[in-house]
């Protein structure tokens, strides 16, 4: 989907993180020692370098124009999911949890659809007009 220029590199983004979410399911299915513990490790080194700048970017740059325009539930929903990564990211570098590895994938896959499909389109529409 072609999209405005303020959000082209996030919807970029997008892919590596989908491409992210999709190896923590996947190592999760494999249940096997090794795996879990290097996706953990990829995990953290793409969450610190990639996701985090991501998610401060939006939260400083898109809800503050979706909140003034009364999206509330979709900043509360970002929010939320954001705070929620953040938190399963600390769980899965500390204790290499299998479970914790397959929630954050699955969490993340659904997280960038939901921006992909609504967050996003919503900002535009806005900063369109």
């Amino acid at each position: 989907m072609k999209r405005i220029p303020a959000l082209q590199t996030l919807s970029r983004e997008h892919h590596s993180a989908l491409v992210l979410a999709k190896a923590c399911i996947r190592a999760a299915e494999l249940d096997a020692g090794t795996a879990i513990a290097v996706q953990c490790a990829n995990v953290q080194l793409a969450f610190t370098a990639e996701l985090m700048p991501h998610f401060d970017f939006e939260e400083r740059n898109l809800l503050p124009v979706l909140s003034a325009a009364g999206d509330t539930a979709l900043v509360e929903r970002t929010l939320k999911e954001h705070e929620a990564m953040r938190g399963m990211v600390r769980t899965i570098c500390d204790h290499n949890e299998t479970a914790a590895l397959a929630a954050f994938g699955h969490l993340l896959a659904d997280h960038v659809r939901f921006e992909e499909r609504e967050l996003f389109p919503r900002y535009e529409m806005l900063v369109e007009k």
